[in-house]
């Protein structure tokens, strides 16, 4: 990178942190895709519109998602540039814009779920703490649909007696209401009283509270010992499968958004893909064609 862009970059991620309060690891990650930008542009703030018709070609063997995360931290540098003056054009209408599209993600049938939810809850009928932790971890990811670091952050006053539900901060800090059921209050309430007075957090874990990586040991454990090969399980696939299980039974998209955490309603419609079956039969059972005949 040239000194003029790496002057010019540096007054870019200024702007970025003091008017768009973008985090560390955020301004980060666009440094190097603007790095990246230069290596193939040469000096990426005078680029214009032919050279940045190469960077498909140039970046031809990365994957889509890599190739749209470095065009949009162009493209938003190219905005930035006109903004402040120092360019007057803006040629980002050039950048790459392949077709991303996300994958579907991977889940259990309902007869695999109850296999986990059997083998937890005879091993938390011991008694024994990790077996009671274990059961109120499966509850809490399947019957609510919590994000891993969501879990295991989990405040022990999170949970309170006669409250049916969690409120708790999300992805990008936004607070959420989470319903949950009675069997799943119940066995957090269950494991909590195993816990010492003072603590603060729901799942504890060495000096704080329990780790992802934990997490995600403790539910392939749980996977193995229900016959279900352990690499097909993740606390996110359960996350996927109180989804997927909950529009099957014909919960609403918008209101699977909101339980899910989801800021838009293209995330959440990736379950719609999901369920196609069920999709299908819909149709087939309620068009206002279906019955008659052809």
């Amino acid at each position: 990178m040239t000194p003029d862009d790496r002057a010019l970059v540096d007054r870019f991620l200024d702007m970025m942190a003091a008017e768009a309060g973008a985090a560390r690891n955020t301004l980060l990650a666009y440094r190097r895709d603007l790095e990246a930008g230069a290596e193939a542009l040469g000096q990426v703030s005078t680029a214009d519109v032919e050279a940045l018709k190469g960077l498909g070609e140039a970046w031809r063997d990365l994957a889509s998602s890599t190739v749209a995360r470095r065009a949009a931290a162009l493209r938003r540098f190219f905005g930035f540039l006109l903004d402040e003056g120092f360019r007057e054009d803006d040629p980002s209408a050039a950048l790459p814009r392949p077709v991303h599209q996300r994958p579907l993600p991977r889940i259990l049938d309902t007869h695999e779920v109850e296999a986990m939810f059997r083998e937890a809850e005879d091993r938390a009928a011991s008694g024994a703490p990790t077996a009671l932790r274990d059961l109120a971890l499966l509850e809490l990811l399947y019957g609510s649909g919590l994000r891993a670091t969501e879990l295991v952050s989990l405040p022990k006053a999170s949970l309170r007696p006669e409250q049916p539900f969690l409120i708790l901060k999300g992805k990008g800090g936004k607070e959420r209401l989470v319903p949950i059921s009675q069997r799943a209050h119940a066995a957090a309430a269950k494991w909590r009283e195993t816990l010492a007075k003072d603590g603060p957090w729901l799942f504890p874990g060495g000096k704080a509270h329990l780790s992802r990586v934990r997490l995600f040991q403790i539910v392939r454990a749980m996977a193995a010992a229900s016959g279900i090969a352990p690499a097909r399980v993740s606390p996110h696939v359960l996350r996927h499968a109180f989804a997927t299980h909950l529009l099957a039974g014909g919960a609403d998209l918008r209101v699977l958004q909101a339980l899910l955490g989801h800021a838009d309603i293209a995330t959440t419609q990736i379950y719609t893909h999901v369920d196609s079956a069920r999709l299908v039969e819909l149709v087939n059972a309620r068009h206002p064609l279906a019955d008659v005949p052809k």
